[in-house]
């Protein structure tokens, strides 16, 4: 299976930057690109509210699913989430 994130759509469709959709949601430009990317392991329900309703968009607006075989991990087994980064950094 392969999560397909499609958030950069979205913001071009809004019309809005990444720098202010993280500062709108309180987390860190990179950790917004990595998500963007889909480099992130997981994102907390709380982050994914958060930019739906600064969007207005729902989860499925923004994730897409495909079947096909999984991607390697690119981040650490001890790494889970984009919160979980933040917090060890101190923000």
């Amino acid at each position: 299976m392969t999560i397909i994130v499609t958030l950069d759509i979205m913001l071009a469709k809004r019309k809005m930057t990444s720098r202010k959709l993280a500062a709108a949601i309180g987390i860190t430009e990179a950790n917004l690109s990595m998500l963007k990317a889909g480099h992130a392991r997981g994102v907390r329900f709380s982050t994914l509210n958060a930019i739906c309703n600064h969007l207005n968009c729902k989860p499925g607006d923004i994730l897409d699913y495909a079947e096909g075989p999984e991607e390697q991990d690119t981040i650490s087994e001890t790494s889970s989430t984009l919160e979980d980064e933040e917090r060890a950094r101190g923000r």
